[in-house]
């Protein structure tokens, strides 16, 4: 027995198309499967520890919504053997990116995963609380802040809107890092650590991100005027803002970060500084294009 586990309103309503579409794909390949969702996200949790308590024999769990189902889904599938396969129905999608599937194609990725054999990739544990794509913390953390909290616009374009309303009254903070033993203090305007290569509807933020090497990449914008940064901006979309002298890429297994700011993961809020981070190689069984 498989679980199809829906966010219907993802996408402005992608969730609820994509869903009756896994589910038809089911049907028709007469796979069994069992609908779960919710009216909240506590809600889905429920609904999905109850199925998973019954089902001791679960074949997999298909995650049809956006990045904070995936966060979500995570939270009950690290470091199992249950598979999980992700079908991009948000407007972020960015661990489905990462992992290397077209966004537009729902019946391409359940034919893999009915058809092949799961693989094995990393993800992120911050403060025991499991991460797919990027831990984040800075500028970034209080535009997700502001955009969560706005009505208007609705989709991708939020994020932009609320880029420059909290642009101009920024700044950046002071950091405590700790990166496998090595410390340092440093200003910083945002702090990312992939576990993934992006976020925020494929911006590129650690473009060089691995999902097998067992390590964390750690994304240090330094203090820059904000002219030179809405110029560097736009590259992260590219992944070539790292060429710029102010970005720094490092990398380790375990990281540790304090400042007065908040973090977020896979676009949920984790809370505030000071968290705690690693790798954790091979948590996930999935399916790699």
């Amino acid at each position: 027995m498989w679980a199809v586990v829906i966010n219907p309103i993802s996408g402005r309503g992608k969730g609820a198309v994509y869903g009756r579409r896994a589910m038809d794909f089911f049907d028709h390949h007469g796979v069994e499967y069992r609908m779960i969702s919710g009216a909240t996200p506590e809600h889905t949790t429920r609904n999905l520890t109850a199925f998973l308590t019954q089902e001791k024999d679960c074949q997999g769990v298909i995650a049809v919504g956006g990045d904070g189902l995936v966060h979500l889904v995570l939270q009950h599938v690290a470091n199992t053997s249950i598979p999980l396969a992700v079908i991009p129905a948000g407007t972020g999608n960015d661990f489905c990116r990462t992992l290397g599937w077209p966004l537009d194609n729902v019946e391409l990725i359940l034919h893999a995963a009915i058809s092949n054999t799961p693989s094995r990739v990393d993800l992120g544990l911050v403060d025991g609380e499991w991460f797919g794509a990027i831990l984040s913390t800075g500028f970034d953390s209080l535009v997700n802040e502001r955009a969560n909290a706005m009505k208007w616009p609705k989709g991708p374009s939020k994020y932009n809107v609320a880029i420059m309303l909290e642009l101009f009254g920024f700044k950046p903070r002071l950091y405590e890092i700790e990166i496998d033993g090595q410390r340092f203090t440093t200003k910083a305007m945002l702090i990312a650590i992939g576990n993934g290569r992006s976020y925020g509807g494929g911006m590129k933020v650690c473009p060089k991100a691995d999902l097998h090497d067992d390590l964390l990449d750690v994304m240090v914008l330094s203090p820059i005027s904000k002219l030179k940064f809405l110029r560097v901006f736009p590259k992260v979309y590219a992944g070539t803002h790292i060429k710029n002298p102010a970005v720094k890429i490092l990398r380790g297994k375990r990281v540790r970060i304090n400042s007065a700011a908040v973090a977020y993961a896979d676009g949920e809020r984790i809370g505030v500084l000071p968290v705690q981070t690693e790798s954790v190689p091979s948590a996930l069984l999935t399916w790699l294009p």
